[in-house]
């Protein structure tokens, strides 16, 4: 079993480690819909009020939180009191779901966009049983964070765009929750293309509803992503082979977010409102932080 750090975090997602060592995370259910610091001692503690449904978060180099929040469809960053300091929506329509957000090492920000709205597709963790007949219009977004304006659309047509991450090149790794599929994106690409790098899915049974959910690099070039609905975290090689499952203690796990240089990573799970620590194989890649003048 994995060391629990706290249990009682209401639909937990959104794990972020500050650069003092203190873990944040994400509630998204309603009556809680908040930023909340994650502590041994302490436990869940609610702290930012954001509304909606937050879903995914990043930080930047001055330990801003980004939330990508789904009900409203926005971007949202907090400074270290709490208060807004960005807001970022669509400037035509409005992004369906927005779900889980990374910045490049361009300095820019990435957006998944899930391509359906939240009230229509889920109630709590119920998912409504039609989805597969859903039309989904999932979204990749490139987006300035200080000037607040969407540069480009690198993707659009995805079936429940979910999470992402950058390898040690700098390629865009995007997965999509309803195949399993995971893309990979050259965004020195004046118009990236859609490239097949794996699948996470693991041979045996499990949930109807069920597939990749947050994920990050490891120092060793591979890949670790979470998968909803079956318990573990995939691991895929430099060439998108799935080689490895590290078990989770849940099984609805939905992110990650390695802790520091070391090779401990700190996961999201919903079956029992926790967050786990969880030993893998090695340190995690460190996230692109840039310092942004807001």
């Amino acid at each position: 079993m994995n060391k629990v750090i706290a249990t009682g975090i209401i639909e937990g997602e959104g794990p972020v480690v500050k650069s003092d060592g203190t873990f944040w995370a994400v509630e998204m259910a309603e009556g809680r819909a908040c930023v909340s610091r994650v502590s041994v001692v302490d436990g869940i503690v609610p702290t930012i009020n954001v509304g909606g449904r937050p879903n995914g978060m990043t930080i930047d180099g001055d330990d801003r939180l980004w939330v990508a929040e789904a009900r409203h469809g926005a971007v949202i960053c907090y400074d270290g009191s709490g208060e807004i300091v960005r807001k970022i929506t669509h400037p035509t329509k409005r992004f369906l779901w927005a779900n889980d957000l990374r910045f490049g090492p361009n300095g820019l920000l990435y957006l998944t966009d899930s391509g359906v709205l939240d009230t229509k597709y889920i109630t709590g963790i119920s998912i409504d049983p039609g989805y597969r007949g859903f039309d989904y219009e999932g979204c990749i977004f490139e987006i300035d964070p200080v000037a607040g304006t969407i540069l480009r659309t690198i993707d659009a047509g995805m079936i429940f765009a979910n999470g992402l991450a950058f390898d040690a090149d700098g390629f865009l790794y995007v997965n999509e929750t309803l195949s399993g599929n995971v893309y990979r994106y050259d965004l020195s690409e004046a118009d990236p293309a859609r490239s097949l790098f794996g699948n996470v899915y693991q041979p045996g049974d499990y949930p109807d509803w069920s597939g990749p959910d947050g994920m990050a690099f490891g120092a060793d070039g591979r890949l670790y992503c979470t998968v909803y609905g079956q318990g573990g975290i995939s691991v895929l090689d430099r060439s998108g082979k799935l080689v490895d499952v590290v078990k989770t203690n849940g099984v609805r796990t939905t992110n990650i977010a390695f802790v520091g240089n070391t090779s401990t990573a700190i996961i999201t799970e919903v079956e029992n409102s926790a967050v786990e620590l969880v030993e893998m194989p090695c340190p995690g890649l460190p996230l692109h932080r840039p310092s942004l003048a807001l």
